[in-house]
């Protein structure tokens, strides 16, 4: 919008009135104001939701893989084959075994309920989720044969467990007695605690090498399922259709999506219900804008049509009242961007800051899943807010700007 040198100091003279004009000034700030902290909210929630679903999804995924081949009856007998046979699927980028069983850990009169996972000792080096996550101890310690575990540190915590102590696991599947099936328990030697940053995880995993498993289990050289990672995540299903079809009648494949359906769902109508929601409240915000440009309007009307009567246009005049009121929302908009990412920045100081006021723990892990609150800003959503709330500040400017082009000097200036 090309502004002549008159139209460019009326409306900077409009943005600042006068003396006796402190209360049209008062709303235009609270304009300014409420657009800011509007864009800043969105900016912020959905840079928070977009992170809890990224590390959402790299935690997942980097534990149990874009899909698994499971055996019907929870065991895998010719996984070797399997693993060959998934290894040469087009698309596939790893394939592993795993061995998975639920089991019940106890140390010192402590117990929980327990994930077993038993991986060879190569794939558990090269898994970063685990292996860049250890905070005591080393994986190192974890070779077939020496009865040393990795758990999380969650579980060390409830089972008061640390490196070097010594937890037992409960089986029941054990040897079969007259007296009905016995089960089996063996003590192991925590090697490692690791924390990958999911609290469900971190709470009930133990990790040992997949022999050490099978043995545990009594699964001879069976395994309980390969997991694979592919080269897009979104396409799984079309990746793993061909392994499907060969691997049927042994086992069945599951993906990334049916095994969290139910969670990534629900992030998804989450994030969309929290942006129009706030998107209400950018409209709610403009609205002020509305209000301040009409008062305006309405204490400048002789001024206007002076300004008729001296050849100014209707579309210069619509001009003015437009470019002052997309200049406050442009600047509520600038702000709210500005003050969004500080506070993504420090996002962990404001939790605990609000904690240390209220007095109560505002992420606690156990209930949102992760153990920090996370934020991953997308550059092309941010665009998409600003020009979304920079559109309703310019139709706010509408009805204002055309009611002054539209004042008729005759009207105003009869009695003058």
């Amino acid at each position: 919008m090309l502004l002549s040198r008159y139209e460019r100091m009326i409306a900077r003279r409009y943005l600042l009135p006068g003396r006796g004009e402190a209360f049209i000034f008062l709303v235009a700030s609270i304009s300014l104001i409420a657009v800011m902290l509007g864009v800043a909210a969105l900016v912020v929630v959905m840079s928070v939701m977009n992170g809890f679903r990224a590390e959402l999804f790299d935690k997942i995924v980097g534990l149990n893989g874009h899909a698994v081949v499971q055996g019907y009856d929870g065991q895998l007998r010719d996984w070797r084959q399997v693993l060959e046979e998934a290894r040469a699927t087009k698309g596939v980028t790893k394939a592993m075994p795993l061995v998975e069983q639920p089991l019940f850990a106890s140390h010192n009169g402590r117990a929980e309920g327990v994930l077993l996972r038993g991986m060879r000792v190569s794939d558990l080096r090269h898994n970063a989720t685990i292996a860049d996550n250890v905070v005591v101890g080393s994986l190192d310690a974890l070779k077939p044969g020496s009865k040393a575990v990795a758990i999380g540190s969650r579980l060390a915590e409830a089972l008061g467990a640390t490196v070097g102590s010594e937890i037992s696991l409960t089986s029941l599947q054990g040897h079969a007695t007259p007296f009905g099936t016995v089960p089996r328990i063996i003590s192991y030697r925590v090697g490692a605690i690791f924390e990958v940053g999911v609290y469900d995880y971190d709470k009930t995993f133990v990790v040992m090498p997949m022999q050490d498993a099978q043995t545990l289990l009594l699964m001879g050289d069976s395994v309980g399922m390969i997991e694979m990672n592919v080269t897009d995540p979104d396409r799984v299903g079309e990746i793993v259709a061909p392994l499907a079809a060969k691997v049927g009648d042994r086992g069945l494949i599951t993906d990334w999506r049916s095994m969290n359906a139910q969670l990534f769902e629900a992030l998804k109508v989450d994030r969309l219900v929290t942006f129009v929601v706030l998107s209400i409240i950018i409209l709610v915000a403009v609205f002020n804008i509305l209000s301040s440009l009409i008062m305006l309007v309405r204490a400048k009307t002789r001024d206007i049509a002076i300004l008729r009567t001296m050849g100014a246009t209707r579309l210069g005049l619509l001009r003015i009242f437009m470019t002052v009121g997309t200049t406050i929302g442009a600047l509520g908009i600038g702000a709210g961007l500005i003050l969004g990412f500080v506070f993504i920045h420090f996002r962990q100081n404001v939790v605990a800051a609000i904690g240390f006021v209220t007095g109560q723990q505002v992420w606690d892990p156990s209930m949102r899943y992760l153990t920090e609150l996370p934020a991953k800003t997308a550059p092309l959503e941010v665009v998409g807010i600003a020009l979304m709330a920079l559109v309703f500040s310019i139709l706010a400017t509408l009805y204002p700007a055309f009611k002054a082009a539209s004042t008729d000097p005759v009207q105003v200036l009869r009695y003058e």
